[in-house]
């Protein structure tokens, strides 16, 4: 964890800063390998200090050993002295994750701390983020074995569903077998969308049942000591018809476009329009409504974006989703997802799971 404690210190002077708190869970994580779910890190130069309560101080002592691990009993009066304790100025936060609420009481205990009333809060945003798209070895090893753990559980399930199984099934099948083979738990809720279902994105599995020759598209993650994977199939029970067909191929053929084409320097909406462009020369531009993919770690969106309006620059070992969808109303849709990452300037796919032709699709 040095090495990512001097990562985020050579971004003080720039951030205008001379130490951070962090509170949020994959930040902190991140940072100090405390996988505790109450604790703060306040970081300066030179020190590092890790801030929680009686639960969480011997395993925090455990997993942290590149922290100071502080005891708090509650109030503020350990940030205050602490603060003291380490001189610090201009203390950054992270503004994307503190509430209005949590930002009002930390300046009020700031200013309620005696010999303090020097310190300033000032707002940083994705400075841990950006040092998070990039993954290393140990990581990528994680995410990898989360990968496979979504594959194979979606091999497994996917030969069994038949015609008149629910969605909420099929879901719960997914979720416990990807427990079976290791998951730490589901990286997000399950979707299994059938028919007409198929065309909201976000749809949640109820008791609608699987007809033949509908769209039925799954979207699963398991999640791995901490990474999530992120995996989507369409299938079709029996034979596809040729709306089926056609809407299909579109999308895969945009998916296998951009994964061909992507490379390291694009920025995440040039990588969008490489799948965007098929979809849109096929007639259903209007019909593709999200991003082309995300990032996947800790979170399972997270940076780097690849989108439209994604500017941020792609990286070798940048793992991120490539997942072109479209979605018709009252008939259903059609969504691949692979997870890929940078190595050598060029996308190399992590998700194994079969796509059409051994499912039926």
């Amino acid at each position: 964890m040095s090495a990512r404690l001097d990562s985020i210190r050579s971004r003080f002077q720039q951030a205008g800063v001379d130490a951070m708190i962090v509170s949020s869970d994959e930040n902190r994580r991140y940072l100090s390998g405390f996988t505790g779910s109450a604790g703060s890190l306040i970081i300066t130069p030179k020190d590092a200090v890790l801030a929680t309560d009686f639960r969480y101080v011997e395993q925090a002592g455990q997993q942290s050993p590149d922290f100071r691990v502080l005891r708090t009993m509650g109030g503020s009066d350990w940030l205050n002295d602490l603060l003291k304790e380490l001189n610090v100025r201009n203390l950054g936060f992270e503004s994307q994750h503190m509430t209005v609420a949590i930002h009002e009481r930390l300046r009020d205990a700031l200013e309620e701390g005696k010999g303090n009333s020097a310190i300033s809060l000032v707002a940083t945003s994705g400075l841990i983020e950006d040092l998070r798209s990039i993954k290393d070895l140990p990581e990528m090893a994680m995410l990898t074995r989360a990968i496979e753990i979504s594959d194979k559980a979606f091999e497994e399930v996917a030969k069994t569903i038949q015609v008149g199984q629910t969605e909420k099934e099929i879901a719960w099948k997914l979720e416990k077998t990807m427990r079976e083979l290791g998951a730490d738990t589901i990286s997000f809720d399950t979707i299994v969308a059938a028919g007409p279902n198929a065309a909201l994105p976000h749809h949640r599995p109820d008791e609608s049942v699987i007809l033949e020759g509908q769209p039925l598209i799954i979207d699963m993650g398991a999640r791995y000591e901490g990474y999530c994977s992120d995996l989507s199939r369409t299938l079709c029970l029996g034979q596809p018809d040729d709306m089926f067909r056609k809407i299909y191929d579109t999308v895969l053929g945009a998916q296998l476009t951009a994964i061909a084409t992507v490379e390291r320097g694009m920025t995440g909406g040039d990588a969008d329009g490489l799948a965007r462009t098929v979809i849109e020369e096929a007639g259903y531009g209007d019909n593709f409504g999200h991003s082309l993919g995300h990032g996947v770690g800790l979170e399972v969106h997270e940076q780097p974006g690849v989108g439209p309006s994604s500017q941020g620059v792609l990286e070798d070992w940048m793992p991120f989703t490539i997942e072109p969808g479209i979605y018709l109303s009252g008939w259903g849709g059609v969504r691949i997802e692979d997870v890929v990452v940078l190595e050598n300037g060029r996308a190399r796919v992590i998700s194994k799971a079969p796509k059409s032709d051994k499912m039926g699709a």
